[in-house]
């Protein structure tokens, strides 16, 4: 049974065609997954579906009365309310009517009226029929899933990260349960545990969703379905992430077939054309343009920009670019107990440890953006630090990407600057289109042009791979394996990496200060 129906649907953005006449149903027993190369319009796509953006043309049936629950990264957030007060909001009409219990019984204290206790049995059976008063035990269950327990649910939600932020939305459209659940790159902020949690909980919803997500592992544990999004297309397949991708290779093989055999068609009959139109068989030949003419002409099969990263390097005579002795991190108070480590000239290190432990902040420390509460950091001579921040934040955000590179570089050229951001697939008409207005994977790319500008020997890449396409983490993963330097990877993506080329692993969540 569908229970959302999609006809039509064509959209441009700027100078981009992302559908085009694109058609598609989602039925009550779908699991979703959305892919498709950065900036194919795979966010848009959402916010379509959930009426932020009107379509150019086509036409978005839901089901009646179908809830539908939305991962909203820009949810309100009230200034003094904790994580556990904001997660019971996902129960608010429930809490509603216990206050009215409670009030009724107030009531009957000065007005003994049956009637009032009637009512109020018929709002307890509602509570109880909706498990009521295991609703903590809910919230327990999802908040440790999601590692918001080791936050503390009395954390107030104004003093949250990025990420934390994300967390505690995700965790509270999850306690709400809806028919079906509108997921835009749910795991960017999770570690493999709780990105494991969270596969478990979807393989076990009852309702439908879909979900957007780079990470292809997830997708290959939590899909039975698959929407893809290519050259103004968008193609449903049935089954998980790799059958999918088998079916789609396939189709893509055998339309080429027809595209090849059809194009050697077209060329004889015009040849045959232009031969015979003037002379004897000028009657067969202008019968052959008209039906030339009525072919439906299979459109060239489009062809991807790859991107080919190289980070540039700079030499430097250390065997040991940092040591770090008793380092203390955190902000008010030290996040975790005294670091002692060092990072040598062609190591690759991975910190591990979920989201909010200190992983970012140990790297803005060791990067000097962060004053350390203790200890020190000894870095050698020559040390040239490369940073990916993993916020997309822009000082001027209706620059363009190359407006941007060009004020970061001054002493380049305007052609070396494209070429640089062409190198990470992005196209002309992104690269002169303000960066307010590109995908999350685009703004990615964008910071990694700016690396691939600035020579280094040690990389510090903080999540470099939320947001970016299959191909462009398979070309970032082998820039990362190549560079001669040093490199500090922080990602919650263990599919990335592995010890065919990381050195050393710090499970930061064991240096956790308040450890038990």
């Amino acid at each position: 049974m569908s229970i959302l129906t999609v006809t039509g649907l064509s959209q441009r953005f700027v100078d981009k065609q992302l559908y085009q006449d694109a058609s598609f149903q989602v039925n009550k027993e779908d699991h979703l997954g959305v892919v498709g190369q950065n900036g194919a319009g795979k966010s848009t796509l959402i916010k379509i579906l959930t009426g932020q953006l009107t379509p150019d043309e086509g036409k978005i049936v839901w089901q009646k009365h179908l809830h539908v629950g939305y991962l909203d990264q820009y949810a309100k957030l009230e200034a003094g309310q904790t994580i556990g007060d904001f997660l019971k909001t996902a129960f608010a009409d429930l809490y509603a009517k216990e206050a009215k219990i409670n009030k009724i019984y107030e009531d009957y204290a000065t007005n003994a009226d049956d009637e009032l206790l009637e009512k109020a049995g018929e709002l307890q059976q509602e509570l109880e029929a909706k498990d009521f008063y295991d609703l903590d035990t809910r919230i327990e269950t999802v908040a440790s899933g999601l590692g918001l327990l080791q936050i503390g649910l009395d954390h107030p939600v104004d003093q949250l990260s990025g990420g934390q932020r994300s967390k505690i939305i995700l965790a509270k459209l999850l306690l709400q349960e809806p028919d079906m659940l509108l997921l835009d790159e749910p795991t960017n902020y999770l570690d493999k545990a709780h990105i494991d949690w969270l596969a478990d909980w979807l393989q076990d919803f009852e309702g439908a969703f879909i979900v957007i997500s780079h990470d292809y592992d997830f997708l290959q544990l939590v899909t039975n379905a698959i929407l893809d999004v290519e050259f103004a297309t968008i193609t449903k397949y049935t089954g998980n992430l790799k059958q999918a991708m088998r079916q789609k290779e396939a189709n893509a093989e055998t339309y080429l077939k027809a595209f090849h055999k059809q194009q050697e068609t077209i060329k004889k009959t015009e040849a045959y054309i232009r031969k015979f139109k003037a002379g004897t068989r000028s009657k067969s030949a202008k019968s052959r343009e008209k039906q030339l003419a009525r072919v439906d002409r299979l459109t060239p099969p489009g062809n991807r920009a790859h991107a080919h990263i190289a980070f540039p390097f700079i030499e430097q005579n250390s065997h040991v670019l940092v040591d770090v002795n008793d380092l203390l991190v955190g902000y008010d108070k030290p996040l975790l107990s005294p670091l002692n480590f060092t990072i040598s000239e062609d190591e690759v290190m991975v910190l591990e440890g979920f989201n909010g432990v200190g992983k970012s902040t140990l790297l803005k420390t060791l990067l000097g953006l962060q004053p350390a509460l203790g200890g020190t950091i000894e870095i050698a001579q020559n040390v040239v630090f490369g940073y990916f921040e993993q916020e997309l934040q822009w000082r001027v955000p209706k620059q363009t990407p190359l407006q941007y590179m060009m004020e970061e570089y001054p002493g380049s050229t305007q052609r070396t600057l494209r070429q640089v951001l062409s190198r990470t697939a992005l196209t002309k008409e992104e690269a002169d289109k303000p960066l307010s207005l590109l995908s999350g994977g685009e703004q990615s790319k964008v910071k990694l042009a700016d690396l691939m500008m600035h020579p280094s020997n040690i990389l510090i890449m903080d999540e470099p791979t939320n947001h970016l396409d299959d191909d462009t983490k398979n070309a970032l993963r082998k820039s990362l394996q190549d560079f001669p330097g040093a490199v500090v990877l922080v990602s919650h993506e263990e599919g990335f990496y592995d010890d065919s080329w990381v050195d050393t692993y710090i499970n930061v969540a064991d240096l956790r200060s308040d450890k038990d």
